[in-house]
């Protein structure tokens, strides 16, 4: 097939997410390495956004390329009840890299998928059947998961399951309150975090769910002393923390896992995404030595077919050799100081942008009407004259490729961009800003 016939085709038969789909228009890609991809007419696009924040080692790494092929040739598939090595590895690997007080692994298809679980287990092991979760918040489009979410794509999912309880992130660039630093703010949120436990009755509450740092929804990065002030109110009411680390996990921050940034131990971490860098499907859910010896003589009610898959595991070792290998969080850890610096001066330059977060190779620019009101440039939840889709558009134009949600526009592109790439692409992201300026506020 060539391109247009490649794109008439999944127009006539295949159903896009999250898209009307009479407005689809999808880019048919011929090739793709390192950081870019190409059309089947030769344009080159730059991924900044690493696709939807997982393919982290890019296109074409033939170390996980390689891992896949040697598994193919053992086996493509066996059981989750049967031993394959790969999972052994990589469970194993995944142990190692967490704290402390981390048991045992079990594998999902993806990240939804590991929610969905964490979820399951928290209940199973407490005997308590309230989740918390917030508000600015994505963990996933499946029943549970999508209950679990707590921006605008739950809302088709409503009336959801009883026991979900969402309460409000330390979103400091928005609250009508002016804090004198981070810790003042980290004590106003977890004592009004605390109140709702009271009120919703920590006997009935299994877990405390919480994006480390919120992704899709703004990049928003907790203040100094937040997170361990949540593990200490789970401490105090018997309730679990569990940390979805499927955006943030796996060297996106600098750090192989983003609560290692917070000096905290959580009962439980979601994982997806940069596990196997979108090479082969592959999510998980870490859980404490406590809780799973606990299902050492209690049933863990929880299966899948492609638990576990040796194809994805193969893919997942690779990739995990990969960033210890190649000191990928330490690579991060210097883009990001560069990206941080590209952002701030973004953020001086231009009226269009309220804010701009960023950790590591993980951040979103705000866009608002007006820096002094803070009013974002689309409503919450609505966009009436598809004002982000053009802005997107532009970027397109430039074969800046990411995504935008709510008034953010993410930047994550893949954690082995250089220097150079980073920049040339940044001069993009500047224009189109300009054109913001310009013409949307």
């Amino acid at each position: 097939m060539n391109g247009e016939e490649i794109k008439l085709t999944l127009k006539k038969y295949n159903l896009q997410s999250w898209s009307k789909q009479k407005y689809i228009d999808p880019i048919p890609v011929g090739k793709a390495s390192g950081i870019y991809f190409w059309d089947y007419e030769g344009n080159r696009y730059s991924d900044m956004s690493s696709q939807l924040v997982n393919l982290n080692l890019g296109y074409g790494n033939k170390e996980i390329e390689d891992a896949i092929k040697v598994q193919m040739e053992k086996f493509c598939f066996i059981g989750p009840s049967y031993g394959a090595e790969s999972r052994a590895k990589l469970a194993k690997k995944i142990i190692d890299l967490m704290p402390d007080n981390m048991g045992k692994v079990f594998f999902t298809n993806a990240g939804a998928e590991a929610n969905e679980n964490a979820i399951k287990i928290a209940r199973m092991y407490t005997g308590k059947f309230k989740i918390f979760s917030r508000y600015r918040s994505y963990h996933g489009s499946s029943f549970g998961s999508g209950n679990l979410t707590g921006e605008p794509r739950r809302f088709a999912l409503e009336p959801g399951i009883p026991g979900f309880v969402k309460f409000f992130d330390p979103y400091v660039y928005r609250e009508a309150i002016v804090f004198q630093s981070e810790e003042e703010a980290a004590k106003y949120y977890l004592t009004k975090l605390e109140e709702q436990i009271q009120y919703e009755g920590p006997q009935s509450i299994a877990a405390i769910v919480l994006e480390t740092i919120t992704g899709s929804n703004g990049v928003i990065i907790p203040p100094k002393g937040y997170l361990p002030g949540v593990r200490a109110l789970c401490d105090q009411y018997n309730i679990l923390m569990i940390c979805d680390e499927v955006m943030t996990g796996w060297c996106r921050t600098g750090k192989m896992f983003g609560f290692e940034h917070f000096d905290v131990k959580p009962d439980i971490v979601t994982f997806a995404k940069g596990v196997t860098c979108g090479y082969i499907p592959l999510g998980g859910v870490a859980v404490s030595s406590k809780i799973a010896e606990y299902f050492d003589d209690h049933l863990l009610s929880c299966g899948l077919t492609y638990s576990g898959h040796p194809l994805a595991c193969a893919a997942g070792v690779a990739c995990v050799e990969y960033y210890e290998k190649h000191n990928i969080a330490d690579q991060v850890s210097e883009m990001g100081k560069v990206l941080g610096e590209i952002l701030e001066d973004l953020k001086e330059k231009h009226p269009c942008v309220g804010d701009a977060r960023y950790i590591g190779l993980f951040s979103a620019v705000e866009l608002v009407k007006d820096k002094a009101t803070k009013e974002p440039i689309v409503p919450y939840g609505k966009d009436p004259d598809g004002i982000m889709g053009k802005i997107l558009g532009k970027l397109k134009e430039r074969r800046f490729m990411t995504y935008t949600h709510e008034n953010m526009i993410l930047i994550a592109p893949p954690l082995i961009i250089t220097e150079k790439q980073l920049r040339e692409e940044m001069v993009k992201l500047d224009e189109v800003l300009s054109v913001v300026d310009r013409e949307f506020i």
